[in-house]
């Protein structure tokens, strides 16, 4: 998927894809959409999209440049520990108290780090408010980092470290980013290492929150209950506690390097577990729309993809293959996974890349063009239901600057593309002899891609 900042997930796109196949109707286009630009008096800029129907407010946040690639050497881990941290106490309540009044009064509250950013959201109903935006404004300008807290988060943290070290996606996903990033920041894994997370210091973490928490790397979106004259003051309050500039590290551009290889992590399973990826395309790219509706085509679709009929329908190698655009925000390239039996997994990779190789060189027909335009803008407006999904859409658009009228002409774009677009960019970004490819388990005969 091509719309989120950090990449609306594979799981989001099919469950799209299998509501829509399960109520078997066509969805009407979009209904207009509102968004509004509001400046606070102290500055602070948020877009909202009101929605009075329910009493209830979300706001998705993020602060640019401040996820785990900014960690220092052997501090790997400590965007993602205060991310666990900033809810566990803040201002003059412990965690108990700060965690029991969200519960009482039915707020959320969460924060995550990511390669690149570091967000947040908030959702309340709209008769506790005020004590939500309270809850988030302390939370960013004053935690607490109690000694409790922060044994028991980097115990939780280990803990799941110590599962990544045998579970084959995790043990995937690192050995990927590892292989094609090489010393890179974007190489590190996002949650650290057992070393560098036992390591972290009280004063690391309020290092963090002092340098990467700031007004000029926020962006915010919000949804709900509230209208454009409330939120003004609301984001003074939540937000204007805040430095006016961060000090966050700069990262420096990269280009993945794919060796066309396949890395084979020994795992005694049943199972194996591939990832494999290539270069991708920068989501401002002229072309992106087009490379947006390949992907749907080849992998992105779901049960409607060339990889599911090829490798789960026609052999029943699979259960699932999927491919999709990744971007961030110093590199580019496209991925894909499958998993299945030891004996398949040769079998299954050979298929797979044989589909890449088919598209590149005889690219789409009209009817699967029309077919993948016909959903990606039709389900499109299956993101307006959920006040979480627009006020994170929010975000992604300011993120990715897309322009405040994006909702109103994201369908037009895609029905943009044409046959010869897609073909054109199939040619020029498919490349299967330079894939990499991570295989956990225990694969029976040559592997290749």
């Amino acid at each position: 998927m091509a719309f989120s900042l950090k990449n609306t997930s594979r799981q989001f796109a099919f469950g799209l894809v299998a509501l829509v196949a399960l109520t078997g109707f066509d969805m009407a286009p979009a209904k207009a959409v509102e968004v509004q630009e509001v400046v606070s008096k102290g500055g602070i800029k948020a877009w909202l999209i009101e929605d009075h129907l329910n009493p209830l407010l979300t706001i998705d946040f993020a602060f640019k440049g401040a996820g785990a690639a900014t960690d220092p050497d052997g501090k790997l881990g400590r965007a993602n520990m205060v991310s666990g941290l900033l809810d566990e106490g803040a201002g003059d309540m412990d965690s108990q108290t700060f965690r029991g009044l969200m519960e009482n009064k039915s707020i959320s509250l969460s924060y995550d780090a990511g390669r690149d950013d570091f967000t947040g959201s908030v959702v309340t109903l709209t008769r506790e408010r005020p004590t939500a935006i309270n809850l988030l404004k302390l939370s960013l300008t004053s935690p607490r980092f109690d000694d409790e807290a922060v044994e028991r988060i980097r115990s939780q943290i280990v803990a799941g470290l110590k599962q990544q070290e045998t579970d084959p996606g995790s043990m995937a996903q690192r050995a990927f980013f590892k292989s094609v990033f090489g010393t890179h920041p974007y190489a590190r894994p996002v949650e650290g290492t057992f070393e560098t997370v036992n390591d972290l210091k009280v004063a690391d973490l309020r290092d963090f929150v002092k340098q990467s928490l700031a007004r000029d790397n926020l962006v915010i979106g919000v949804a709900g209950d509230i209208t454009a004259r409330e939120l003004g003051p609301l984001l003074d309050e939540a937000f204007g506690g805040l430095p006016e500039h961060s000090k966050v590290p700069e990262i420096p551009a990269v280009t993945p390097k794919f060796g066309g290889d396949v890395q084979v992590i020994a795992q005694d399973n049943p199972q194996s577990q591939a990832i494999w990826g290539q270069k991708g395309i920068d989501r401002k790219d002229k072309d992106f729309y087009a490379a947006y509706v390949m992907n749907y085509i080849l992998g992105g679709g779901g049960f409607s993809s060339r990889l599911t009929e090829e490798v789960r329908e026609k052999r029943g190698l699979a259960y699932g293959v999927y491919s999709y655009l990744a971007n961030l925000d110093e590199a580019n390239f496209m991925m894909g996974g499958v998993a299945t039996r030891n004996d398949a997994i040769g079998k299954s990779l050979s298929v797979i890349r044989d589909e890449w190789q088919k598209m590149k060189d005889k690219g789409i027909s009209q009817t699967e063009l029309d077919n993948a335009k016909s959903y990606l803008t039709g389900a499109f407006p299956l993101r307006f239901t959920s006040l979480g999904n627009l006020s994170g859409m929010l975000v992604g658009m300011q993120a990715e600057d897309l322009g405040i009228d994006f909702l109103d002409k994201r369908n037009d774009y895609v029905n943009a593309v044409t046959l010869d677009d897609v073909n054109r960019v199939a040619k020029q970004l498919l490349d299967p002899d330079h894939v990499t490819a991570i295989v956990v388990g225990k694969p029976e005969g040559k592997l290749s891609f």
